[in-house]
């Protein structure tokens, strides 16, 4: 689907997580890739395995998930296989992650120019005078106002959108490949949301970061990403360019994502809801996840879950019984 080699690349990723004393697979079939100057939207209800799916990458996983089979690779690099000193190394080098909420993610006792400082710190050999001039630079970079009045601010005296732009500038302190940005607009106001992904689109054109895009936002993912990966159920249901996924979408959750997301100025348009709730991990049931919300159910969709199919030009949909080769209207 993607024209450029990828960055990011997860394929068959399946997690397994110990809940009082039981196992589950909150992810049974992940399939990722970004490639370099990519934003990739990765969308999804809650529960359906997108967060987890990334924290897997730089193996930041809670200590009661473990990685169970699939493969992940960054750059060319097998992550699966590193040590823990090679995988720190690899954060922040090769990965940054920029969490939903940058209040917590920061450290409160600290100033904002010395936690982006700590970075270079750990992964490159500065002098106290290049690290210092090279903080500003990074912190002028992600539209930090005044940043030598900034260096030395903590994080509490800082606006979301700026203490946002200190969290990306800790991302991108060592010119990483790959960033991945787990809902990092939901607390900021409508204006701010707009001034952080134009950054993230900058940083994606100008740097050539391939960055994967967390959010339940469809219009953050239609006005900033070149392609989308849809989960569900732990699973990659649909992964295509931004136009056919929100056009020509063949996963029939995908169509009913569209439906259900508010239009702004469509007054007269009724949001329908989808039926049913997400699959339980604890309870799996043999076929698609989504067969029992499903609006074109067959019986063979209760046998066994799809793997990924693709049509000529790379569309990829985990369905037996696409929206494709049936009459759709959306919205």
């Amino acid at each position: 689907m993607n024209q450029r080699p990828p960055i990011l690349s997860i394929e068959g990723l399946i997690l397994s997580a110990t809940v009082r004393g039981s196992t589950i697979f909150p992810v049974t079939d992940a399939h990722v890739r970004v490639g370099a100057g990519e934003i990739v939207g990765f969308i999804g209800e809650s529960g359906s395995g997108k967060t987890l799916t990334a924290l897997a990458v730089p193996r930041l996983l809670p200590a009661n998930v473990a990685i169970t089979g699939g493969t992940i690779y960054v750059d060319g690099q097998d992550l699966l296989i590193l040590g823990e000193a090679e995988l720190v190394k690899r954060r922040g080098l090769d990965i940054g992650m920029v969490f939903q909420d940058s209040l917590s993610s920061l450290n409160p006792t600290q100033t904002v120019g010395k936690q982006i400082a700590e970075v270079l710190t750990l992964h490159e050999n500065l002098w106290k005078s290049q690290m210092h001039s090279r903080t500003l630079e990074i912190m002028g970079e992600v539209g930090l106002p005044q940043p030598k009045e900034r260096f030395d601010a903590y994080p509490h005296q800082l606006s979301g959108g700026m203490r946002q732009r200190v969290a990306i500038a800790i991302a991108i302190a060592c010119s990483p490949k790959l960033v991945i940005a787990d809902e990092p607009t939901t607390a900021l106001d409508v204006t701010t949301q707009s001034q952080i992904l134009a950054l993230l689109r900058q940083l994606a054109d100008q740097r050539q970061i391939g960055i994967l895009l967390i959010t339940h936002n469809l219009g953050v993912v239609a006005n900033v990403a070149d392609y989308t990966t849809v989960m569900y159920g732990g699973r990659t249901v649909e992964v295509s360019n931004v136009y056919d996924a929100f056009e020509h979408p063949y996963h029939p959750y995908t169509q009913a994502l569209i439906s259900s997301a508010p239009t702004l100025g469509a007054v007269s348009k009724t949001t329908v809801g989808i039926p049913g709730s997400p699959p339980n991990p604890s309870r799996p049931e043999p076929g698609c996840p989504f067969a029992p919300r499903c609006t074109f159910v067959e019986p063979d969709c209760l046998v066994t879950p799809p793997k990924l199919f693709s049509d000529d030009n790379g569309h990829e949909y985990a369905c037996l019984h696409p929206c494709k080769n049936h009459e759709v209207t959306i919205g």
